[in-house]
């Protein structure tokens, strides 16, 4: 059945952590449990306590090792697949890995931001992460702290010990300027504009996809809402239900390392039998 709604073409796809996991990435509320052990980091709380600050940047800075080693699963390929075959119009994620990316989408719109850049509070400049990982390797030589596993936010879990001694580094372009990651922590919102173009997309669609959200907060669920509120069909895959069941034309309950690859199978086999070329 999902197969054939893609056959269509003009998909918008809504991904969120559940696509990620089999890369080695929890999600927050899904099958890995992150949730039940993880409190992300505030947008408050980064800003207006530095003490905080400096454990956060001490766990992310570990956490980045293990994110740089996370590589793009099948059902990442699955989707760049699709997006290749000419039947993926968009991909809006909620994740700031950049592994659709690397798996080889196109054009996608990261609604939450990237863990791959770091923007300064106080003059806006942006830089890489790799740049400011290098900067945090020379500040703090003896630092050895280990990952044993990484949040989907891209940090680690650190004792205080641990972390209190970790030493910060500002802006280079102003001289100090508080840094962070460009990504929109809980407590933050989403840039107007990058949440216009989100609806812009969905409302040019024929099918919402929803890959791996359980749509339990409103920054990705608004898009479903949306979408049903104009009539376009939602699909959903993802492991357990999700707040956005009601809305859906189908939904299915499965890995998407798993379904997906199988859903290209079934798209492509269709697309063979009506003579369709493959996909470059």
């Amino acid at each position: 059945m999902l197969a054939e709604l893609l056959t269509a073409g003009e998909v918008v796809v809504l991904s969120g952590a559940g696509i990620s996991t089999e890369s080695g990435i929890p999600d927050y509320r899904g099958p890995s449990g992150a949730s039940r052990r993880h409190t992300p980091m505030t947008y408050q709380t980064f800003v207006g306590d530095p003490a905080a600050r400096r454990r956060y940047w001490a766990r992310s800075y570990v956490g980045w090792r293990a994110m740089t080693r996370a590589a793009p699963n099948s059902g990442h390929h699955a989707v760049a697949r699709l997006q290749r075959r000419g039947l993926v119009a968009g991909v809006v994620t909620q994740n700031v890995d950049g592994l659709h990316q690397a798996g080889g989408a196109r054009a996608v719109v990261e609604l939450h931001g990237s863990l791959h850049h770091v923007i300064c509070l106080s003059c806006g400049d942006s830089t890489s992460r790799e740049e400011l990982d290098r900067r945090l390797a020379e500040a703090n030589p003896q630092f050895g702290a280990r990952a044993t596993a990484v949040n989907p936010d891209g940090d680690v879990e650190l004792g205080d010990a641990e972390a209190d001694g970790f030493q910060v580094v500002g802006c280079r372009a102003c001289d100090g300027g508080v840094l962070k990651p460009d990504v929109v922590f809980f407590g933050e919102t989403v840039p107007a504009g990058r949440v216009r173009e989100c609806f812009a997309l969905v409302e040019r669609a024929r099918l919402l996809l929803v890959l791996g959200s359980s749509l339990t907060v409103m920054s990705g669920r608004r898009f479903v809402l949306h979408a049903a509120k104009l009539g376009i069909p939602v699909a959903i895959v993802n492991q357990g239900p999700t707040r956005g069941d009601k809305y859906a034309t189908l939904a299915v309950d499965a890995p998407l390392g798993t379904a997906l690859p199988e859903l290209v199978r079934l798209v492509d086999t269709r697309a063979a039998a009506a003579g369709s070329p493959e996909p470059i």
